[in-house]
């Protein structure tokens, strides 16, 4: 059986100061990042209007997986995510794989998250541009890190304002192009190019730009009347999110067939730069930077979060299972979090891979689903056919990720298992939930 923590003591269990609003409002903001500004656009670009099956498959896989989530928060209302749950229900190994995942693949993503904040900052306030992005992007991280080391109700009401302009800037951009007279056909890929295997390739891309939801769950410790809220708040989160990347997706398509473009674009700004009016750059702008933020401020969290888990296990150094004084928030792990990302981005020049994180993504709720298939009928929320489901198509879609990219999480993966032979005597004592 796996080793529970000694985390009884009320004392140092994080404050719950998280409600329906606010454990929504993590979700999306977690999520409305570089998936509708960047993945939508390059799934579109590559698979027509089949990005929509692909939206549809992907929002299925994550609702499945979203619930399997949820009940298990409800059940084991703890910070850690997966990798407390399969601790708890599966064992250690198990455990210990899916956090490790998560740190590798969320520490690169945070980076690449807070370099495109700098980027957008720079397209925003021209004069910046003479400023290395670099600089830019660690100064955004220690700003966002300060307001997170600052608890969990700053950090709450920093994300809300975030998700407001990123949900807004979106809604204008998607109107305005609905509204154009242009008229033209939607484009759609050409029969030829129509596959399965291109279809569950934009399913497996698009899963990536859905997992932010799982960021309700890792914060559980500090979500009031868990069991109640969480489910909730994951239901409408992911309700929200395929009805924004849909509409977004729709938008799209329309501007690709009109657009003469030598260079396929990047991002949903450069697509829509010739095409709608200088305020709804604008805003679209502000309001990619405000997801970039909110993305950033999340990963920030919830790795954080698992680190505090890991802790308390003694997968890593116990002084990481320390909270502040009030509760409110594991500055010793916070700490490590920020820095590990800056030197992320001071070493690196990367693009982010996006065939790692679906791999690593799909194989971390591929295991929450198991893990949800081991509860007793007593913790279940919803029927086992849901997390069966869930199984198959996280697993299934894994499938299609490329073989080097499984060597390269075969390597981390190793590496991360001498890190827990190392640390895993060192439990932190009498700390937790």
């Amino acid at each position: 059986m796996p080793v529970e923590p000694n985390i009884s003591q009320k004392s140092q269990s994080l404050q719950r100061r998280i409600g329906l609003a606010g454990a929504t409002a993590f979700g999306l903001g977690a999520i409305l990042g570089t998936g509708v500004f960047v993945t939508v656009v390059t799934a579109t670009q590559q698979h027509g209007a089949t990005v929509l099956i692909g939206i549809a498959l992907a929002a299925l896989a994550a609702v499945c997986n979203g619930l399997s989530s949820a009940q298990l928060a409800a059940a084991f209302p703890v910070s850690g995510g997966t990798y407390e749950y399969a601790y708890r229900v599966l064992n250690p190994w198990l455990g210990f794989t899916a956090g490790w995942l998560f740190l590798c693949a969320k520490c690169a993503s945070a980076a690449a998250a807070t370099l495109g904040a700098a980027s957008y900052v720079q397209l925003w306030l021209p004069h910046t541009a003479q400023i290395p992005a670099v600089l830019i992007a660690v100064m955004i991280l220690f700003c966002v890190g300060l307001i997170t080391l600052s608890g969990i109700r700053w950090a709450n009401g920093f994300n809300l304002v975030l998700v407001v302009v990123s949900l807004s800037s979106l809604a204008f951009f998607v109107g305005e192009v609905a509204l154009s007279q242009e008229r033209h056909e939607v484009q759609v890929v050409p029969s030829s190019s129509l596959s399965v295997w291109g279809t569950l390739q934009a399913a497996a891309i698009m899963f990536v730009a859905f997992t932010g939801y799982g960021r309700i769950a890792t914060l559980g410790e500090e979500v009031q009347a868990p069991r109640r809220t969480i489910p909730r708040a994951v239901i409408v989160t992911l309700i929200l999110t395929a009805g924004v990347y849909l509409c977004v997706a729709l938008a799209t398509l329309r501007l690709l067939s009109i657009s003469d473009s030598a260079e396929p674009p990047q991002n949903l700004l450069e697509l829509a730069s010739p095409h709608v009016s200088h305020l709804a750059i604008v805003w679209l702008t502000v309001g990619a930077l405000a997801a970039m933020l909110a993305v950033e401020n999340n990963l920030i969290l919830g790795l954080s979060r698992v680190v505090l888990a890991m802790g308390r296990r003694g997968d890593l150094p116990a002084r990481l299972a320390q909270l502040n004084q009030q509760n409110t928030s594991p500055t010793a792990a916070l700490i490590l979090v920020v820095m590990s990302i800056g030197l992320v981005i001071l070493i690196s020049d990367f693009k982010i891979a996006w065939e790692f994180s679906a791999l690593t993504v799909l194989v971390y709720y591929g295991i929450t689903n198991v893990c949800a298939l081991r509860l007793d009928k007593s913790q279940r929320l919803f029927p086992p056919w849901v997390s069966i489901l869930g199984v198959m198509l996280t697993f299934g879609l894994a499938v299609f990720i490329q073989p080097k990219v499984w060597g390269v999480a075969a390597v981390l993966l190793l590496l991360g298992w001498c890190v827990r032979v190392l640390f895993q005597n060192t439990r932190f004592p009498g700390n937790s939930v």
